[in-house]
Order: structure tokens, then C-alpha cells, then sequence
């Protein structure tokens, strides 16, 4: 199996690191066949630690109805009619008295079409125990009756997202625009664990996979429906659909938000702390290693050339320089072009793969060429005679 350019030819750390690698892959499988097999659909990514739903905390919440003079966004219409009997002991709005039966049981009296919503695989413990925990069942300053702005109402629970958010430098355009936290999660119950509204993959596609998507800096993002598209070798989370193995979908401190250090630029000095995304899966032995017969088949000779052109003190070559992340056209997802410089400048790589080597044509250099067999040190054993002296 290849991993990028890295040759699983035997070496005890990465063989266990690959073993690791292989081994998740195989129970994100198995549980999707599972939970599919039972009408779940399951996600395509493990849940980070920090992402776990919180322990169920129930909001106490000033239902009192604000005054017609404050002008309400949204109104419950047996209040806004002033029949107040219908869920409670009285139509008197000065005096309703007790409610008439408990609160959920109240709503999907009339709310019937919510039997089926709460009746997926995953429910929002709020919603299951107690509507009002977000809804205010008089009238509401915010629209469909919440008793709170609605992100501010989702982060007041989960306080571990609401850290995330608030201290991240990087922040998520879906967080904070549109429906925000109900862009991705139903806060009611769904199909797909965490409360998602799709699998994982589908919704990042959703917004990522059309042109025109920028990123926190204003930069244009690639569109990734196109690009899947047009580029069928796919690197390993991409093909197994785990967009969250390398991206943080709620913020994070990171490049693009990804999960770990990985250098934003073509060049960069090499320090083993900024590829610490790469090396999650890859050997890092790859790129410190001057000498290897093992580790890749990107090599002339024993040179590695991974080193080569990575390890350097000042204008190394980053892994963007020559491979796309995501997919390509060719093996090991080396790019036709990459972005170089600020004007948009697209540099041919001009990779050309040959059954022992290959070459690069006037890209950063003039062509050159590689093979990666090395010659045998010791002559091969041979049945023949040797030659007879004179």
C-alpha cells in the first residue's frame, strides 16, 4: 500500500503507525455498515472529545409574556387570540390558572407532525424533556418563539463549543451567518448522530462544493464538488469521507481550520512541529532521513528525495508545493499546478511518472530525472563456472 510517496516496504515505527491508520479506517466501516444496516445513518467521523454533547442542562426560563407595546417577532396563536384554555384551566388572560396536562404533551397536541421529528434515532434532550426549555409558549423578541437568540441559546448549554468559538482565531462562516448553529444540526432530532442534518461530508460539501466560498481572509476556497469531480485520486480521508480528520468544523486555531500545524505556504523552514497534521499518518522519517532505500520510492538511489527538498533551513519546499491534499489526477496526489505567488499564478509542476522513477520539466528547475532502484552490492550468486585460467 502507498501512502502519498511513502512505500510500505517494512520499518518498525511505520508499520505500527500505518497499523493505527488502517485500523481506524476499518472500525469507521464496520460502524457505518452497522448503523446503516439498522436504518442509521451513520456519520463518517469519530466525534472529537471536546465536541461530545454536554450533560442535559435544563434552562429556567421568564416565560411572562411581553407586552403587546414591546412589540413581539413571534406570537403563539392561541395566546395571540386570547384563548388561553387550550392549555390552560381558563380562557382569562389575567387569570389562566395551572396547565391542563404536561408541557410536551401540550405541544404535540396540536404540534402532531413533531411526533414523527422526535421519533428519530438521535433527539435533543431539551426538546424531549421540556419545549419551553427553548421555547417561550406566549410570545417571543425572536423569531419562532425562542426565548433566546439562537446561537447564544445553543452555546448556553454546550459550554465546551462556546469556548471553542469564542477563542478560536479561526473562525467558521457557518457558525456565525445564515441559521448558524441550525445550518448543520436540527435542534429538534435526527437521523444522523450529534443532531446533524446530513452525514458529515454531505453538508461540508453542501456550502463547500460551489464557487465563490471565502475564507476567513477573503480568499476564494476551491470549490470541492468540482474538484472531487474532475480528480479521482483522492487522498485517504477525502476517499473515506472524514472531512473532520483534518478539519475542526467549529473553529480552531489552525490554517483552514485544521486540526493540527500544516505549513500555509509553499515555503517554509522545516520544523517536524508545523507538519504535525502530515505526520499523524505519515512517517516523519521521511522527510529526516537524508538516506533511504525503504521509506519512499521518491528517492534517486539511496537519495531521499522528500528531504531533499523539504528539509531545509530556510526555503523549504512544503508538501503543497507538489501535491494537492484533497485529489488528483495523478498517483500520490501530485498537482499539475500550484498557486504560486499573490496574483493567482498557477506553476506547472510538470510530474511525469515512470515504472522506476521519474522526472520534473521546468518547473521549479531545469528537468530532472530520478530512478529509485539501487544497485545490488554484492554480485548475484550463479550457477555458472568460472572461468578457467589460462
Amino acid at each position: 500500500m502507498t501512502k502519498g510517496n511513502i512505500v510500505s516496504q517494512p520499518t518498525t515505527n511505520r508499520d505500527a503507525r500505518l497499523k493505527k491508520c488502517l485500523n481506524r479506517i476499518a472500525i469507521y466501516s464496520a460502524a457505518g455498515v452497522i448503523l446503516l444496516a439498522n436504518g442509521f445513518q451513520a456519520t463518517a467521523a469519530n466525534a472529537k472529545k471536546e465536541e461530545i454533547a454536554p450533560v442535559p442542562k435544563m434552562r429556567k426560563n421568564d416565560l411572562t409574556p411581553i407586552p403587546d407595546i414591546q412589540k413581539p417577532v413571534s406570537a403563539h396563536s392561541p395566546y395571540q387570540d386570547g384563548d388561553c384554555s387550550l392549555c390552560h384551566q381558563r380562557k382569562d388572560r389575567n387569570d389562566p390558572g395551572m396547565i391542563n396536562k404536561q408541557v410536551n404533551e401540550l405541544c404535540l397536541d396540536c404540534h402532531d407532525d413533531f411526533a414523527k421529528v422526535m421519533a428519530r434515532k438521535s433527539s435533543h434532550v431539551p426538546a424531549k424533556i421540556n419545549c419551553v426549555t427553548c421555547h417561550n409558549p406566549h410570545n417571543s423578541k425572536q423569531p419562532k418563539l425562542l426565548v433566546e437568540e439562537s446561537e447564544a441559546l445553543c452555546l448556553s448549554c454546550h459550554a465546551s463549543i462556546s469556548n471553542l468559538v469564542a477563542n478560536a482565531t479561526v473562525k467558521h462562516d457557518a457558525l456565525t451567518t445564515g441559521a448558524k448553529c441550525v445550518n448543520c444540526h436540527n435542534p429538534h432530532a435526527a437521523n444522523v448522530e450529534h443532531l446533524l442534518t446530513r452525514l458529515p461530508f454531505d453538508l461540508c460539501v453542501g456550502c463547500h462544493g460551489q464557487d465563490g466560498v471565502k475564507d476567513h481572509a477573503g480568499k476564494a476556497l476551491t470549490n470541492m464538488k468540482a474538484l472531487l469531480a474532475e480528480n479521482h485520486e483522492q487522498h485517504g480521508p477525502v476517499a473515506g469521507k472524514d472531512c473532520s480528520a483534518c478539519h475542526t468544523p467549529h473553529g480552531g486555531n489552525n490554517f483552514r481550520l485544521l486540526t493540527k500545524a500544516y505549513p500555509a505556504e509553499f515555503y517554509s523552514p522545516y520544523e517536524p512541529k508545523l507538519y504535525d497534521l502530515c505526520f499523524d499518518c505519515h512517517e516523519e522519517s521521511m522527510v529526516k532521513d537524508a538516506k533511504t532505500t525503504t521509506l519512499t520510492k521518491f528517492r534517486n538511489g539511496d537519495q531521499n528525495l522528500h528531504y531533499l527538498h523539504v528539509n531545509k533551513d530556510e526555503r523549504g519546499r512544503t508538501c503543497r508545493a507538489c501535491h494537492e491534499v484533497h485529489a488528483s489526477k495523478q498517483k500520490h496526489q501530485v498537482r499539475d499546478a500550484v498557486p504560486y505567488g499573490h496574483t493567482g499564478y498557477m506553476l506547472k509542476v510538470n510530474f511525469t511518472q515512470t515504472p522506476t522513477g521519474g522526472s520534473c520539466d521546468r518547473t521549479c528547475h531545469v528537468t530532472r530525472s530520478y530512478t529509485n532502484s539501487v544497485a545490488a552490492l554484492v554480485p548475484p550468486k550463479t550457477d555458472a563456472e568460472p572461468p578457467k585460467a589460462p
